[in-house]
This record gives C-alpha cells, sequence and structure tokens, in this order.
C-alpha cells in the first residue's frame, strides 16, 4: 500500500492528467520525479529541451493535487531536492516551471549592504537584497523583483524602528512551503530624510531616482530579475506607501504594481486629485490599512477614488483592512503574505492568463524563462 493509499481524503471523480516542467543548469545528471502516489518510485521524463535544461514528466492522479520531489541522479547517486516537499495542483495548466536546489543552504541569504550614487538627490542610496534559496546554484530562475522602501525595517531588528522588523524572509519561507507564490527578490533602499523624499515635492526627484538609477544599476549588475515592468513593484508603509504610489503612477513605463501599507493619502501628496485628473494608468494597486487610528479613512478614500477611475477590485486593484491593526513594522510584516499572493498567488496568476494586465503578453508568463511555450 503506497503513503497516498493509506492517508486518502480526498478523491475526484475523474482522473487528472498535466505536465510539470523542471528547470536544472544541465551537466551535472539527469532529472527524475518522486511524489506522494509512491515516493520509492521514480517518474522520467517525457521530454528534455535540446539544451538538456528543461525536463517535462507527465502526472496524473484522482484528487486535486500532488506533493512531490525533483531529484537529480549523479553517478548512480540520487539527490533529491532541499526544502519542503513541493505542491503540484493537477487542476492548474503547465505555465510555471519549478526551480529545484540540491546542494545550497536551504535558507535565502541577504547581500551586502550595496551603496550607490545618486546623481538625481545628491546622496547615495543604501540597497539590501534578499535572495531566496537556490539563487547561486539554481542559474535558470529569474525572479520578480520587489523595491521596499524604508529598507533598515526589513530584515534585522538591530538596525530598525524600535527595534521591530518585518521578518519578510520567513514570510517568504512560509509561502515557498505552502507553494502559493513563486519567488521573489526583494531590494530594501534605506531612507534618507524621508519626511521630505516620501512627500511632495520631494518624492519627484525620489522616484524619479529610483526609475531612472536604482533599477538600471541593479540590472546592469546582473541581479537576476525579470525585466518587464509587470514584474517590478514598488512597496512601502505609511509616508512609504505614499511614495510607492507616487512612484508607479509617475512612472508607469517602469513598474507595473505599487503596495501601499496604511499610507498618509492627501497628507502632503495630490495624488488622490490626480487620480481623479489624469489618464488611466495600466497599473495595479495593493492599499491596506488598520482601524483605528492607521489612515483607514483616506486609504478607503483612494480605493474609491481608483474604482471610480475603472480600476477592478481582485483583478487590478485589492483593498484590504485589518481591525485593530497598529501602525507598526509587527502588523505590516504580519500581512505581508496578502500583497504577495496579490502580485505572483497561484490563483492570481491562472486568473489572469485570459484577463492580462500590465502589458501586451499574460501576467503570469515570463518572456526570460527558458524553454516557455
Amino acid at each position: 500500500m503506497t503513503t497516498l493509499e493509506a492517508t486518502r481524503l480526498y478523491k475526484t471523480q475523474q482522473t487528472l492528467k498535466r505536465t510539470l516542467r523542471v528547470a536544472y543548469p544541465s551537466g551535472r545528471g539527469r532529472m527524475m520525479l518522486r511524489t506522494e502516489q509512491d515516493w520509492e518510485k521514480s517518474i522520467e521524463p517525457v521530454k528534455v529541451s535540446e539544451n538538456g535544461d528543461v525536463s517535462t514528466f507527465e502526472l496524473t492522479a484522482d484528487q486535486p493535487f500532488l506533493y512531490f520531489k525533483p531529484c537529480l541522479v549523479e553517478t548512480g547517486t540520487t539527490h533529491w531536492a532541499l526544502g519542503p516537499n513541493k505542491l503540484v495542483i493537477m487542476t492548474e495548466k503547465d505555465m510555471r516551471l519549478v526551480y529545484p536546489y540540491f546542494f545550497s543552504p536551504e535558507t535565502g541569504r541577504f547581500s551586502p549592504l550595496i551603496e550607490l550614487e545618486s546623481k538625481i538627490l545628491a546622496r547615495d542610496h543604501k540597497v539590501r537584497g534578499y535572495l531566496p534559496p537556490g539563487y547561486d546554484e539554481n542559474t535558470l530562475s529569474r525572479f520578480p523583483v520587489v523595491y521596499m522602501q524604508d529598507g533598515q525595517n526589513l530584515f534585522f531588528p538591530e538596525e530598525a524602528f524600535m527595534g521591530h522588523d518585518w521578518k519578510v524572509e520567513s514570510t517568504g519561507d512560509d509561502l515557498r512551503a505552502m507553494g502559493a507564490v513563486d519567488d521573489f527578490l526583494i531590494l530594501g533602499i534605506y531612507s534618507g530624510d524621508r519626511m521630505t523624499e516620501y512627500t511632495k515635492p520631494g518624492y519627484e526627484l525620489y522616484g524619479r531616482s529610483l526609475a531612472e538609477e536604482i533599477v538600471p544599476e541593479m540590472e546592469r549588475r546582473g541581479v537576476r530579475v525579470e525585466r518587464h515592468r509587470r514584474f517590478r513593484s514598488v512597496w512601502g508603509s505609511s509616508l512609504g506607501g505614499v511614495v510607492s504610489f507616487y512612484t508607479v503612477w509617475q512612472h508607469p513605463e517602469v513598474f507595473g504594481t505599487a503596495v501601499c501599507m496604511s499610507s498618509t493619502f492627501s497628507h502632503k501628496d495630490d495624488l488622490i486629485d490626480r487620480v481623479f485628473a489624469e489618464p488611466f494608468r495600466d497599473v495595479g494597486f495593493y492599499l491596506d490599512s488598520g482601524w483605528p487610528g492607521d489612515n483607514y479613512e483616506v486609504t478607503v478614500g483612494m480605493a474609491m477614488a481608483l474604482i471610480a477611475r475603472g480600476w477592478e477590485y481582485g483583478r487590478n486593484l485589492l483593498h484590504l483592512c485589518f481591525p485593530m491593526a497598529s501602525h507598526s513594522e509587527t502588523d505590516w510584516g504580519t500581512r505581508l503574505h496578502l500583497p504577495l499572493q496579490f502580485l505572483n498567488g497561484a490563483v492570481a496568476r491562472a486568473y489572469r492568463v485570459k484577463r492580462p494586465v500590465l502589458g501586451e503578453r499574460p501576467f503570469d508568463l515570463a518572456p526570460a524563462s527558458p524553454d516557455q511555450p
């Protein structure tokens, strides 16, 4: 009796079939698959790309999901992919490649603190990145990139305001284990004079610097990010949410989405006025706040303005509110998983295939991915 038979709780009336593609640099061995149907049985690929990088497997099951592990067979030794068992949804079309790793730490890593000269701001930027597990080993992978304001508050409590960071890496670990989202590459931009640069008119130069200096420089340095605006989002909380909204609104040719938590809209900005007065932008917004005392009213006001101008709830706009949530790094970090799912969740991507946003191609199909159908 297999493990699956011994623990069956779910069963479909029909047998479901789909393919699954696994990408790993060729030259180290050949790829196989093991699944919960029988962890001791290897599944061979039905197709391997000409360059050997992408192996395609056929799966069948009479339940809507399977857990699996890619395996690398190298000179008679079978290496199991590291990290939690991966989840494949049998009702999903094969649109996302799997990028396993076998010889790397099971946790991601932080980059050194990088200093970038800004001629626009006449000062230096400080940027630190979080690279997901396997980044250095599986070099076929490319990632959506998040540019986050107040980078000093994201990763390390000793740097963060009041000693409370967002715990970005642990949220990513949980979502990765669930199979709920594909990985992101997160770049935290340390703030300078945030009261000036995150509000009008100072955010005009700051937004230009992000679009014209930081994005090109990160890509010039070879950071493996997808180079289409729909894979670039700008995030922030409080005033950081305001400057994130401004930057995406002002530079829609560079960025696709803004994530704005507990933002002070209309305090020292004219963004609601601009939403009403200016043409529609093909960009998306995630807005949220706590309540009471966490900019709830102005956040709803911005969401309603966007609805009035043609944004569609659940497609290119999501607004949520959280009773009794406070204006703090701890609360923002707690709900960080929500915009990650809105932007790059499995169900969100599947929905956008037939209703593409942010450009001429479906949201979830990355042009730089290998063996793209």
